[in-house]
């Protein structure tokens, strides 16, 4: 038990008046005057002292029921959501709650303070922001209650520990599979009334808008109902995306993977839109293969179709971490060829500097040219651009950006080189590069270029 400062306040108070009290007292009276308010004081304290005490006691009876919800896998990069469920007691209650979570979390708000009534319940909430994936403790709940006459916190700890694990960005992926889930009867039904694929999916009426190419005019002279040769509807193909074509995904995990952009390291930034395009490709009916390497392929697993070949990946690449190794992207491509002979789209996600030190990955993504589809994606450091940007007359951010500049335009160089070589190229902010890269992968179906 903590006294409160009601009580710090009620001692002093006894003090002053007991005091001032002796004090003017004593020209007027005897010393034993002094000796009978030096007594009645400490026994005031001692009162004060002693319902203290009983409040304290009495505040066990109807001390507050805290209970954490908390998901067991959490989300790298995102605001997870914590909830505190608290119950009261017979009697009214001022709690201060804390809950103890992992010290490497970013959490807010830390602490909560609430006055709640007798017989209620109520939930609170607050978020915790991981930055690196793994395994953690949650330890216990810490609870501060004022007594019912408010003369002292009675504090005690909840036992609440709990193992939570840190995966990759589980809620962009719901959050996704909601938004392709929309735009099969919205954005992807426009893309069939454009005609964007290579399989005849329905017939249906010619709309305002629609291409006159895919008029079926075998269809409309069978639906001519009057006999006349004028048929009173125009029925056109409607086209739909190829499924079944194979995507496979090479992650980068060397050294310039582990550099940490806007909170998270580039390997995460590439693991989430990684299974981000994964996720994509299996709504689309296409199969997914996904690769990790370094100076050899840490991770195969083979191309595989449905939603549960999601779950697969995010199991398998979760305790994945990047490592201080230069990646051979020779060997990563070799392998991913050999396991994958029929065409396909091959994503490598990575980062670049200049051109030499890409020269092995423009060789490698030239080889993949003549038979399958290569994609490069690069994760771009926004503070390298806003430091380009600056324009000051200060000797030192004028050198800082002048080397800005140049790691830009020796980027742009080898990006430059990969697209000559017929390699697709997507250099986007690492926060913005899941979306992008499913928007680009979507184009590319759209298009029939895989």
């Amino acid at each position: 038990m903590t006294p409160s400062l009601r009580v710090y306040f009620l001692l002093l108070l006894g003090a002053v008046v007991g005091i001032g009290g002796a004090t003017v007292g004593s020209s007027l009276v005897s010393p034993r005057f002094l000796t009978i308010a030096l007594w009645l004081m400490l026994g005031y304290d001692a009162l004060v002292l002693f319902l203290a005490v009983l409040d304290g006691w009495q505040l066990r009876r109807y001390k507050v029921v805290v209970e954490r919800e908390v998901q067991p896998r959490l989300s790298i990069g995102r605001e997870n959501l914590v909830k505190l469920m608290v119950k009261t007691g017979a009697q009214p209650a001022i709690v201060h709650i804390r809950d103890h979570a992992p010290a490497s979390f970013g959490i807010h708000p830390e602490q909560h303070q609430r006055s709640l009534l007798a017989h209620y319940s109520e939930t609170l909430s607050y978020t915790v922001f991981p930055n690196r994936r793994g395994s953690y403790t949650w330890g216990n709940l810490y609870v501060r209650q004022l007594g019912q006459w408010g003369l002292v916190w009675h504090t005690w700890q909840i036992p609440a520990q709990q193992t939570v694990a840190v995966y990759p960005d589980l809620i962009g992926l719901r959050e996704l599979s909601i938004k392709l889930t929309l735009q099969t009867s919205g954005n992807l039904k426009r893309l069939r009334q454009l005609g964007m694929g290579t399989e005849f999916a329905e017939l249906r009426d010619y709309a305002l808008g629609d291409d006159p190419r895919l008029i079926d005019w075998k269809a409309t002279a069978r639906c001519d109902s009057t006999g006349s040769g004028e048929s009173t509807r125009l029925l056109v193909r409607v086209l739909e995306p190829e499924q079944e074509q194979t995507l496979v995904i090479l992650l980068d995990r060397g050294r310039l993977m582990t550099a940490q952009v806007q909170g998270l390291s580039r390997f995460d930034w590439g693991l989430n839109a990684g299974l981000a395009l994964a996720l994509t490709a299996l709504s689309r009916g296409d199969r997914v293969g996904f690769g990790v390497f370094d100076r050899q392929m840490y991770g195969w697993v083979p191309p595989e179709r449905g939603q549960t070949h999601l779950t697969k990946l995010i199991e398998r690449l979760t305790p994945v971490q990047p490592e201080l190794l230069e990646p051979d992207y020779l060997g990563a491509v070799t392998t991913a060829a050999m396991q994958q002979t029929r065409r396909a789209l091959v994503v490598l996600i990575t980062e670049v500097i200049d051109t030499t030190a890409s020269v092995e990955l423009l060789s490698a993504m030239g080889r993949l040219a003549p038979r399958h589809l290569p994609f490069c994606v690069t994760l771009r450091d926004r503070q390298v651009d806003r430091q380009a940007e600056i324009e000051t007359c200060d000797i030192d951010l004028a050198y800082t950006r002048a080397v800005a500049l140049d790691l830009l335009e020796q980027r742009q160089l080898a990006l430059s080189q990969l697209q000559q070589k017929g390699v697709l190229v997507l250099d986007a902010p690492a926060n913005q590069v899941s979306q992008l890269l499913v928007d680009r992968y979507l184009l590319l179906k759209a298009r029939n270029r895989l």
